[in-house]
């Protein structure tokens, strides 16, 4: 019996076995996604009424111009840009453009408007988080102050309607830029250009080594800077192949680090690449690092050299974003030549005059002449209604936003200013603005003009509190 049972015992657990073996595996917990977008825009358009603009000329951004045109816009959206025969719809405000221009808004692709607004004094300043060279992980939309009155200047002085804020060039990484609409807001997701991609701020050259080098950390040099930035898009790479692999297969979701969530966000093509850099070589440099990972670099900021690599920066699709004639005030800024716009734009590649100033910034119109002028003068003749495309068209490429503005075209959104005279001279002003077919600013009607709380100030003594 004592047999018996122990070959009972052995047949119970040989099936026993066998069930186990045939037994499916234990399937993978199924990944779960963060959220990428946890401070959306809650940007909602100021209401308009149906415009007609007519008999202006009329720049269409993309280098069009139309003598004696019409502009018709309704419901936040252009609707019709043409010649004296488009009819008005019913009920429209119909406004005489006699002698007058219209563009599309202004967009400046560089600006640092809330992170370092006016007054400049130091409990402002929150453009630099100078505390490492490498810090992607911060966004600067989260130091914007919606009531700085730049952004009010810009856009009645300047007839600016979109912009980036980008973080300051202290770090070769310095975190995320984010798109604004130019309009009143409490908060700095009511100015947020809805679906616009972040953009990731870089920088190499002389900033970086002078905030760094005296502090005895990396990088001191030009070649520590490119050694540090490597090493960082190594390590970023790493990190996407850890999320992709849970992506793919499910498990354990891996850590995650901030700052590489960005990098990862480059690297996955969401983020663009915008680079402060001045000098031929380095931008030649970044251009190599670039396919060494994997990225594209969607502009080069103040890019003083762009017309020494111009062919190169056409044949890698990347913008350059430039002042019409700063130089000379460090040592990377003295190769600069007046024509370097007009060069680039020759070349085949994308130009762009931008601010990275709240004084340039309320007259980008002006700047661009200049570079017309300067490019006319050594033969390039372009036409005015191409130079505008540096400052409407161009940018809205480099910001992922040109199928929705930049240009007047039907179905985009309105963003559309009156001059009171040719915008490339130095004596005209924006007469009116509009921002989604919302009229913003109206130079003839003083209540017709954004103010901040800032800008009101406090109650004075027997003021109703």
């Amino acid at each position: 019996m004592k047999l018996a049972s122990l070959a009972v015992a052995a047949l119970l657990a040989t099936a026993l076995s066998g069930c186990a073996a045939l037994a499916p595996p234990k399937k993978a917990a199924a990944p779960i996604r963060f959220n990428e977008d946890p401070y959306p825009s809650t940007y909602t358009r100021y209401p308009g009424v149906p415009t007609v603009i007519r008999n202006a000329t009329v720049f269409d951004g993309e280098g069009g111009r139309i003598e004696g045109g019409t502009v018709i816009f309704a419901d936040g959206l252009l609707q019709s840009v043409g010649g004296p025969d488009l009819l008005s719809p019913a009920g429209a405000v119909v406004i005489d453009g006699t002698g007058k221009f219209v563009t599309p808004g202004i967009i400046d692709v560089h600006s640092h408007l809330g992170d370092y607004p006016s007054p400049a004094v130091t409990p402002h300043s929150d453009g630099n988080e100078a505390t490492s060279p490498v810090r992607p992980e911060v966004w600067a939309e989260h130091s914007v102050w919606p009531q700085d009155p730049g952004f009010s200047r810009a856009l009645a002085n300047g007839g600016v309607t979109a912009l980036q804020i980008l973080p300051g060039s202290a770090n070769l990484f310095g975190g995320r830029s984010v798109t604004l609409k130019n309009v009143p807001a409490r908060t700095m997701q009511g100015m947020k250009f809805p679906g616009a991609p972040h953009g990731l701020k870089m920088a190499c050259g002389e900033n970086p080594k002078r905030v760094y080098g005296p502090k005895g950390n990396m990088p001191q040099t030009r070649m520590g800077n490119i050694a540090l930035t490597r090493e960082t898009w190594i390590k970023a790479q790493a990190y996407k192949r850890k999320w992709d692999a849970y992506y793919r297969d499910g498990g354990d979701m891996p850590e995650r680090i901030l700052a590489m969530d960005t990098l990862k966000g480059v690297l996955d093509g969401q983020i663009n690449i915008h680079n402060h850099c001045y000098r031929a070589d380095e931008m030649a440099n970044m251009i190599d690092m670039s396919k060494e990972f994997g990225y594209r670099i969607t502009a080069f900021h103040h890019a003083v050299e762009a017309y020494k690599i111009a062919d190169m920066l056409a044949a890698n699709n990347i913008c350059a974003a430039i002042w019409a004639d700063w130089y000379g005030f460090k040592m990377e800024a003295y190769d600069a030549i007046q024509e370097n716009i007009p060069l680039v734009h020759n070349s085949g590649a994308c130009a762009i005059v931008h601010s990275d100033d709240p004084n340039g910034i309320q007259r980008l119109n002006q700047e661009a002449a200049k570079a017309l002028a300067d490019g006319r003068r050594a033969g390039m003749n372009f036409s005015e209604q191409v130079a505008w495309s540096w400052l409407s068209a161009n940018p809205a490429k480099a910001l992922g936003i040109f199928e929705r503005t930049g240009s007047l075209k039907a179905g985009k959104m309105a963003d559309v200013v009156l001059w009171n005279g040719n915008p490339f001279s130095t004596y005209t002003r924006p007469e009116r603005v509009w921002v989604d077919g919302a009229e913003l600013y109206d130079s003839g009607n003083p209540q017709r003009r954004p103010v901040s709380d800032f800008e009101l100030g406090q109650p004075g003594e027997g003021d109703v509190k």
